[in-house]
């Protein structure tokens, strides 16, 4: 089946070489629909990526005469991966704040899927601080950014702000589902967010985990190929298309539901921060504040990564997660024998960009006596590099 491509041109100069990029991409086994904004077809006819694609050319939100009244909609279900080809600073600033006010950049803010910017501006507006920041909060959105260039630039300067060659453009393109085949036909089962143990009817004990490093891993094991299962605990995140999602409270909930599903996995990956302890009883009634004083006798809940540990079979590899406060290294290396484990991501909890409810992470990835310090990254850009070494370590046994 032919993976739908859309191109969003933007209105800069290398505008043209979209046309190439279009040519080569009709040639490989994608089908293409092209969106211009105004400016863009200042600088390229609709009609010359109509004959290019063999797609009707998209460039005028508010056209009467079309038979679908919301096609941005349409178009962003369609795509399995919109690309924003020669992205502008203006179009960038865009949509990494979320504007949307013509026909590119509502379909870009509607699509749910991957998505790919490819800057090309001058060099100036290029090196500028804001559209620096720009591109760092793409990467963090989870955008795939296609660097520019450094070469000789339209308005005569010299610097970085070039468009990527097309064939690197292509490359990268393809690189997005050459992905999926890795773990096409594998199962996955992803534990995400923190646990609620009760005291009472009214409160409970948690902690802060969000649950986006589990759904981000989810998210891109989904788009690798594999039929994904998560286990999550009480979190503010929307259910993943095409993700079979367990929705639990309490760490011996979660220990059931992995126990169920444990035996058909191949990646097993503990990303949920699970309670160690619950109240040994918890009460029928509300707690009233009486004395100055409240005891709980608080006991072990189940160890969930210990027991996929011990259970685990010859076709499985095991991922657990540590957050540290220190002692990082020594701490999660400890963790990563004692629970039988392929690989332990860990983290320390006082790291700027770590840590719960952010957006990116900080991690040294263990496995055997290898530690490897990753740079901060998106969740997303993690849970990628985390389910590829997962493959690694499957695929050298």
């Amino acid at each position: 089946m032919k993976k739908h491509v859309l191109i969003g041109v933007c209105g800069g100069i290398a505008a043209y070489k979209a046309c190439d990029l279009v040519s080569q991409l009709s040639k490989k086994d994608y089908e293409i629909k092209v969106l211009m904004t105004k400016h863009a077809a200042e600088f390229v006819s609709p009609l010359t990526f109509e004959s290019l694609s063999h797609n009707k050319c998209y460039d005028d939100l508010f056209n009467k005469n079309i038979e679908d009244p919301i096609e941005h909609i349409t178009l962003a279900k369609w795509a399995d991966i919109m690309v924003l080809v020669p992205a502008t600073g203006n179009v960038i600033a865009k949509v990494v704040h979320g504007i949307a006010d013509d026909f590119v950049t509502t379909t870009f803010l509607a699509c749910h899927t991957k998505k790919m910017i490819c800057p090309a501006m001058n060099v100036h507006m290029y090196e500028n601080q804001v559209t620096q920041d720009n591109l760092s909060r793409a990467k963090k959105l989870g955008y795939t950014i296609v660097d520019a260039e450094v070469g000789h630039l339209a308005c005569n300067d010299t610097g970085k702000g070039k468009l990527a060659s097309v064939d690197t453009i292509v490359k990268a393109i393809d690189a997005q589902f050459e992905k999926e085949e890795i773990l096409k036909g594998k199962n996955v089962l992803i534990t995400a967010g923190p646990t609620q143990e009760a005291l009472d009817p009214v409160r409970f004990i948690s902690n802060h985990s969000s649950g986006k490093q589990g759904y981000a891993i989810a998210k891109a094991a989904r788009e690798m190929g594999a039929n994904v299962t998560i286990v999550a605990g009480p979190t503010n995140l929307n259910d993943l298309d095409g993700v079979n999602t367990i929705h639990i409270k309490s760490a011996r909930d979660m220990f059931e539901a992995v126990k169920e599903n444990l035996d058909d996995a191949n990646y097993i990956i503990m990303a949920a921060a699970v309670a160690d302890y619950r109240p040994e009883v918890v009460a029928d009634q509300k707690i009233k504040k009486n004395d100055d004083c409240l005891e709980i006798k608080m006991v072990k809940n189940p160890d969930i990564l210990k027991y996929a540990g011990e259970h685990k079979k010859d076709n499985q590899v095991i991922c657990g997660f540590a957050m540290e406060t220190e002692n990082l290294e020594e701490n999660a290396h400890k963790k990563l024998v004692s629970k039988n484990c392929d690989m332990l991501i860990a983290n320390n909890l006082f790291t700027s960009g770590a840590g719960f409810k952010t957006d990116t992470n900080v991690v040294t990835l263990f496995k055997n006596e290898e530690r490897i310090q990753l740079p901060k990254m998106s969740k997303e850009e993690l849970g990628v590099k985390i389910l590829e070494t997962l493959f690694e370590i499957e695929s050298e046994r």
